[in-house]
């Protein structure tokens, strides 16, 4: 067998293995990155030379060094031990995935599969913890809020597939995508875990405009009525927590506003919030640092400037609010380009979606890449659904919202630049 070959068969098995395996066994979006780290090292003599470095994969790789960097400034900071290095050694070992994959990319449907097996596996891994084990919320093999929200994204996921129908679908897919969308959503609800309703409220309105004028009217609005009906009845089903949900948010907002309390899950968010803003403020070009923040903070809760219930968390629950109090304008800058550079990658514009196709009477006319589309749009729920999870959860400060991010991220461009560079060649 040729090397391209197994190199080739490898990075699809990885492409499968970090969405498919991601919230069904702990770790599970590791097995794929770790398939996809061994290959790109062992075999570096072989695919070393068939790598090309396209200007858009040199921004993907600027913004990765750029996060990367900014992981490695809290290291710098503490006492030197393996564990400090753990956040920004993945950024550091993501690289060489990101060359090999730009050498042999994988294939596309190969990507659909692992997302709708891991949309589905949420689900059923959240009713079995519920239904069966007693917990009282679920939380896979990871925390409540984690899991919930990587479970909205594997849904958001499906549901674009579904919209978009890429020609590598086969009849299976067609069967456990739907599933995939209510088991998605079937696990955010039992997780508890609200920073995922504020995805879907981001992300479904972006995507729907970005859809609609490739997708036809009717499938659109067929499938909006479908996950309406989705969360009709998984409301129905739920609506007791739900409206306690709501309720418990209120009250505690209100509790906030009135006599200061942060002991709750939003009370704290907010008292976590005003304290980095202002400590971001006195600091605004490189912040405190991490061991600073966590000094300061501590002085802060002494001198009676600061609730002592913030001293539990190592976090702010806000991703642009934690980076500024740590790292100052330096972090928010290269936060936006770890977000903004999937954007513009992922872009799904009408040039970048149409190819010439030879017509029946011998002229040559744009006709819609459904798969460029696909992936395309898939890549945008990634950073539009993180928007939405940093707002009320610092996702980067945990292993799964690292590695997720990162892989998916990484394949998709890849199998982006493969298309594009075939397409080139016909």
């Amino acid at each position: 067998m040729k090397a391209a070959t197994v190199f080739g068969t490898l990075a699809s098995a990885a492409a499968f293995l970090v969405p498919g395996l991601a919230l069904w066994v702990p770790s599970g979006y590791s097995y794929g990155a770790a398939l996809l780290l061994l290959t790109a090292v062992l075999g570096a003599p072989w695919w070393w030379r068939e790598c090309r470095v396209s200007v858009r994969s040199r921004w993907l790789l600027a913004s990765i060094v750029a996060m990367g960097s900014i992981w490695a400034m809290d290291s710098a900071e503490s006492a030197w031990r393996w564990g400090t290095l753990d956040r920004p050694s993945k950024y550091l070992l993501a690289l060489p995935c990101v060359l090999f994959l730009l050498a042999h990319a994988p294939r596309p449907r190969w990507l659909w599969s692992g997302i709708a097996v891991g949309a589905v596996g949420s689900g059923v891994v959240a009713w079995a913890q519920v239904s069966w084990l007693g917990m009282p919320r679920a939380a896979g093999f990871t925390n409540a809020i984690q899991y919930g929200n990587l479970s909205v994204l594997l849904s958001l996921m499906c549901l674009v597939l579904l919209a978009i129908r890429p020609p590598e679908l086969r009849r299976w897919h067609y069967g456990v995508l739907p599933l995939g969308v209510a088991a998605g959503l079937v696990a955010s609800i039992l997780s508890h875990s609200r920073g995922g309703w504020l995805a879907w409220a981001l992300a479904l309105p972006v995507l729907a405009g970005v859809l609609c004028q490739f997708v036809p009217w009717r499938r659109l609005l067929a499938g909006l009525l479908v996950l309406l009906c989705m969360v009709a009845a998984l409301v129905y089903v739920q609506r007791h927590l739900l409206e306690e949900r709501i309720d418990t948010a209120r009250s505690e907002v209100l509790r906030y506003e009135n006599v200061g309390d942060a002991e709750t899950s939003v009370g704290q968010r907010l008292a976590h919030w005003e304290l980095a803003w202002r400590m971001g403020l006195e600091k605004p070009l490189l912040g405190w640092g991490k061991t600073g923040y966590d000094v300061e903070k501590l002085r802060r809760v002494q001198a009676g400037q600061a609730h002592p219930f913030v001293l539990q968390f190592g976090h702010v629950h806000n991703e642009v609010l934690d980076v500024f109090a740590k790292h100052g304008l330096l972090g928010v800058l290269a936060l936006c380009l770890f977000y903004g550079v999937p954007f513009w990658l992922f872009w799904p514009g009408r040039r970048h979606v149409m190819v010439w196709a030879k017509a029946p009477d011998g002229s040559r006319q744009p006709v819609l890449d459904r798969t460029a589309l696909a992936l395309r749009a898939v890549g945008w729920t990634i950073p539009l659904a993180y928007l939405g999870f940093g707002f009320s959860q610092v996702f980067f400060a945990h292993n799964s919202g690292n590695l997720f991010y990162l892989f998916m991220v990484m394949l998709i461009h890849s199998c982006l630049q493969a298309r594009e560079r075939d397409q080139a060649l016909d």
